[in-house]
């Protein structure tokens, strides 16, 4: 009963703060908005994926706003300093959040936050649902999901898994992968996606879930080999590289991205911000860009992205529950 209420009273909060301003008389403000340079705050350090598409939204939302839009990193915690920052500001559309894959896993994680993370954060627009790469140092002989699982029965100890950390999301997707193929390989975190890389790709671990914009030049170079992709379907941006789900019926991750604005936003200037990030979004060259790191654009409006934020806090609070996973 309680994992089909979950969902029902998440849409609810999520809605109450999209809508809390309604006839707040802001319309005004709405048309100066904005009126000086904007800050984009983003959980991760410089050069990770999460750092990567804050630039890219930062550049092209600057062009259309004609104000600065400026990337401020604040890691640490798995995002939550940056999204604590993001709380406590102005809500007046002057500081925004990268919203990614932590902060719908964090609910489930840390029993105890200095935020409510569906109260005091209002989804403004869906930025991307990006494929994480299941691959493996090349010195591993398997070359398809199917063979991996066979050599992982056989040899478990050679097989340590590396993530970018405790609440990750390769961590908890790789605590879905052993939950159902019934695998219990060991997993080691590393603090951050570079360090988790160069240990796997010095073969000390020797397989892990990464997102695909981080990986895939690895797996281009000949350093790691990709195995398949963890969205339901093949991505174009790795031709020929399966899906997980072909092999394991149901095996579904991928690192959805947005951005989100603290509670008290009027809605006139979230709605606002929503109609310029699609617009910006829908750019050719920027969808290029998006395309290479194999980025599939979201977009919709902000009921919309709440919509798929909900359906992410559901179905990782489920596989965080039945795996234990705590943030100690």
């Amino acid at each position: 009963m309680l994992e089909k209420a979950g969902p029902v009273l998440m849409k609810q909060t999520f809605a109450m703060g999209i809508t809390a301003s309604v006839g707040t008389g802001t319309e005004a403000l709405a048309l100066k908005y904005p009126s000086r340079p904007i800050t984009l705050n983003v959980g991760f350090a410089p050069g990770g994926p999460n750092d990567i598409l804050g630039r890219l939204v930062a550049k092209a939302l600057s062009a259309r706003l004609g104000q600065p839009v400026s990337v401020e990193n604040l890691p640490g915690e798995s995002g939550n300093i940056a999204t604590e920052a993001a709380v406590k500001s102005a809500p007046d559309g002057h500081t925004l959040l990268l919203l990614g894959p932590a902060n719908v896993i964090n609910i489930s994680i840390h029993k105890e936050l200095s935020y409510d993370f569906q109260k005091d954060i209002i989804p403004v627009a869906g930025i991307t649902r990006e494929p994480l790469v299941m691959v493996v140092h090349p010195s591993v002989p398997a070359r398809t999901v199917p063979e991996f699982i066979a050599y992982a029965k056989t040899k478990p100890a050679d097989l340590r898994v590396a993530s970018t950390g405790n609440g990750s999301s390769p961590h908890v997707t790789m605590v879905l992968f052993n939950s159902m193929t019934g695998l219990d390989l060991p997993i080691e975190h590393f603090q951050g996606g570079g360090p988790a890389l160069k240990n796997i790709i010095s073969g000390s671990t020797k397989m892990m879930f990464e997102p695909m914009s981080a990986s895939i030049d690895l797996v281009r170079s000949g350093k790691l080999r990709a195995l398949a992709v963890t969205t339901a379907g093949p991505s174009a941006s790795l031709p020929g590289i399966p899906a997980v789900a072909e092999t394991i019926a149901g095996f579904e991750a991928s690192a959805v991205t947005g951005i989100g604005t603290p509670a008290g936003t009027p809605k006139e200037i979230v709605d606002k911000l929503n109609a310029e990030i699609n617009a910006a979004l829908s750019d050719p060259a920027v969808l290029a860009e998006l395309a290479a790191t194999g980025g599939e654009h979201i977009g919709g409006s902000p009921e919309d992205f709440a919509n798929v934020l909900e359906g992410e806090i559901a179905k990782w609070s489920a596989v965080v529950k039945a795996a234990g996973v705590t943030a100690d």
